[in-house]
């Protein structure tokens, strides 16, 4: 009969047996699983430029026939300390001109949309370069927030906003709908000719009702985020990566929450099925 001393002795060489045993142990399953994932999360978080939050991995892992929990993802992203870019708040940049009479505010900031080409909401922002600014237009179909035309120009003059409503009419023909702000680049008689001679309905924001362009701003307010959160160290540079983030990466890639987590352009083709 062992003695309390052996006992404790013995048990001891049991538990100091056993711990080794655990440490030589194979990471079980759900370990292994969760590393897998986890380089999986990591992917998709680096393609994305880490814009991507769990909800949008979650969605792009299930295209790819993954079935996994959003709120395993968000344990394994906090774990990682996978974080998303915080978006900034968007600043005006079109300048009122008050002598023109300005068109109703027809949309009301009802963007709803059945179908493409309903609405189009327009807008301006600026892209900080060592070189000096250089000025963004854009036109933003509210039924898939797609980028339907848009130009840049170290001048921030009428012909930048002339460029981009031709290569969105170019491309999809005319909207029922355009939306602007009353800045003087909107209101130019060069501006409002290529809208009369498309015939198309101009409904425009009052002075100071940033809101009722609010899908445009906040589309502004991801490009901001997530590739002009710094100042580029030429215009060209600057050119380059904003063509490659609204053609490439926006329009055709990007999900968003309010298209279900698809792409602006997979939103419309599913449209057309």
């Amino acid at each position: 009969m062992l003695s309390g001393t052996a006992f404790v002795r013995g048990a001891g060489r049991v538990a100091a047996s056993g711990f080794y045993d655990w440490l030589r142990r194979e990471p079980s399953q759900r370990q292994q699983a969760n590393e897998a994932l986890a380089r999986r999360i990591r992917a998709v978080h680096e393609a994305s430029h880490q814009t991507y939050g769990y909800p949008r991995i979650h969605a792009e892992l299930r295209e790819a026939g993954e079935v996994v929990g959003k709120h395993r993802i968000a344990r394994l992203m906090t774990r990682m300390g996978l974080k998303t870019r915080g978006r900034r708040r968007f600043r005006v940049t079109t300048q009122a001109n008050q002598p023109r009479t300005p068109a109703p505010n027809l949309l009301a900031q009802d963007f709803s949309a059945t179908g493409p080409n309903q609405k189009w909401l327009v807008d301006i922002t600026y892209l900080a370069t060592r070189e000096g600014w250089l000025y963004l237009a854009g036109l933003l179909d509210t039924y898939s927030r797609r980028i339907v035309g848009w130009s840049m120009s170290e001048r921030l003059t009428e012909p930048l906003v002339c460029d981009a409503l031709g290569m969105a009419l170019a491309q999809r023909g005319a909207p029922k709908l355009h939306h602007s702000d009353q800045g003087s680049q909107y209101t130019s008689h060069a501006y409002l000719a290529l809208l009369e001679k498309a015939q198309v309905q101009v409904s425009m924001s009052a002075v100071g009702r940033c809101y009722d362009n609010a899908m445009k701003e906040s589309f502004w307010a991801t490009l901001k985020c997530e590739c002009a959160d710094h100042t580029f160290p030429t215009r060209t540079l600057a050119r380059q990566a904003i063509f490659e983030y609204i053609e490439i990466w926006y329009n055709r890639q990007r999900r968003h929450s309010a298209l279900g987590y698809l792409s602006p352009c997979a939103f419309e083709q599913l449209a057309r099925l």
